[in-house]
């Protein structure tokens, strides 16, 4: 039997056998992996702190299926406690070349996710990657092996450890008290308390730690060929086993900014902690990613890069203004405002959502994002309002979507293909086409 189902966001999953093999919108699961995914999903219901994490998957009943469990706005990676993995992939729109093996999917994904803040993978690179042999939990035990080796390339640090023990050689501090119980008949000890240059200090055994995990849960060649060179260079570590006790004396300073992002993976591996809000349980780890937060931070991070020769500014999730202002109520976040040289605003907003091509049914543009855009060009005094799409083949060459109201809002629709790395070029482009209008004008 298969160890992976691979699946796309809002596909469903079935326990029907009937579904086994066929080609249909319905992937299939052996009925005790499907239960234990379910009991994975009830494990959170009512939960405050994972609400949101309901929302990545929901169990519900399809008649002529029986039982299904719908996959939602939520990517990344379930492992079973017998481990069966269930891997879900972002819909990402590669045209007229369709990506059967998922190998471009994920390159596209890792790509998107290392734009988040808190994704704890800057030096990665995965050029060398062979994706058709690694689900996304083996890529992210990947991500964190070259962590550990450029950090074992610029030396792992030493740091003084105190110490208590009872030597035949005198150094440090007498302890008074301990010396005289122990040692009234061996004149020739000396119970002291003395410093240590070495490199077993708390980030190290963490990491040595995890790395030992790790080499239990990765079923790569490559992997395991990785961990055991690494293995070597803290041959004089003793690996953490009071993970919580550990973390809290870790400082991160100048002189260990190297374990920065590593002490975040080891997080994840040690505690299975999520990079986002929703953790596994003791039954499953989870690595789920909600796929709004990334797009908008993947957009965010392309648009910076594509106006950096510009003099405009950038602002994230801006916070300057209320809906309403006495008393100051209901605050207003809009993705991204650009700020020109000449004062004048450009309000951007992400949305993951496939657009239609069905202008009867507004585009599959939902109405409160547009009460939400009126609201941001009103208060941020612009007429410039922006939303962004992810790019789907009905959409693509499609004539310019603006929507205009008679009191100056202009509401323009624009889509971004993530598929392509330089994937702001063209709003860039149409960002300057509107700035050289407005001057005109």
């Amino acid at each position: 039997m298969k160890k992976l189902l691979e699946v796309r966001e809002f596909e469903k999953i079935t326990c029907n056998p009937d579904y086994d093999d066929q080609k249909t919108e319905y992937a299939y699961l052996p009925e005790p992996i499907f239960r234990e995914l379910e009991q994975f999903i009830h494990a959170f219901t009512g939960d405050e702190e994972h609400a949101d994490a309901l929302e990545f998957l929901s169990v519900g009943y399809r008649r002529n299926v029986g039982d299904i469990i719908s996959v939602n706005n939520y990517v990344g990676l379930i492992q079973m406690q017998n481990g069966y993995q269930v891997q879900v992939l972002p819909k990402i729109d590669f045209g007229n070349n369709p990506d059967t093996k998922n190998d471009e999917t994920k390159r596209v994904f890792l790509r998107m996710l290392r734009s988040m803040k808190d994704f704890p993978s800057k030096v990665f690179n995965d050029a060398n990657l062979k994706m058709n042999r690694m689900n996304l939990y083996e890529i992210f035990i990947n991500m964190y092996l070259q962590e550990v080796r450029t950090l074992v390339k610029h030396g792992i640090k030493s740091a003084y450890i105190a110490n208590e023990d009872n030597l035949n050689v005198y150094k440090g501090k007498l302890v008074v008290n301990e010396h005289i119980k122990r040692n009234a008949a061996h004149e020739e000890h000396f119970y002291v308390r003395y410093d240590e240059y070495q490199v077993n200090r708390p980030e190290n055994q963490l990491v040595k730690a995890t790395i030992l995990k790790l080499q239990d849960l990765t079923g790569s060649a490559e992997n395991q060929k990785t961990i055991r060179q690494l293995l070597t260079a803290f041959e004089m570590v003793t690996p953490s086993t009071n993970y919580l006790k550990d973390f809290s004396k870790v400082k991160i300073d100048r002189n260990t900014k190297d374990y920065e992002m590593l002490m975040s993976w080891s997080k994840v591996f040690l505690l299975n902690k999520s990079f986002t809000t929703f953790s596994g349980g003791t039954n499953a780890r989870a690595l789920l990613f909600p796929m709004e937060k990334v797009f908008e931070s993947y957009v965010t991070q392309q648009l910076k890069h594509a106006i950096a020769d510009l003099n405009w500014e950038l602002s994230a999730q801006d916070k300057g203004f209320y809906l309403f202002d006495s008393p100051r109520q209901f605050a207003l976040r809009p993705d991204i405002v650009i700020t020109r040289d000449d004062g004048s605003r450009i309000i951007l907003d992400t949305k993951w959502k496939k657009l239609i091509d069905n202008p009867r049914k507004n585009y599959g543009i939902s109405q409160s994002d547009m009460y939400q855009m009126y609201a941001y060009s009103k208060k941020y005094e612009t007429p410039e309002i922006c939303l962004l799409y992810p790019m789907n083949e009905a959409m693509k060459n499609h004539l310019d979507i603006t929507f205009e109201s008679d009191d100056g809002v202009n509401v323009k629709i624009y889509f971004v293909d993530i598929s392509k790395e330089d994937c702001m070029a063209d709003i860039k482009g149409e960002l300057l086409k509107n700035n050289n209008r407005c001057q005109q004008t």
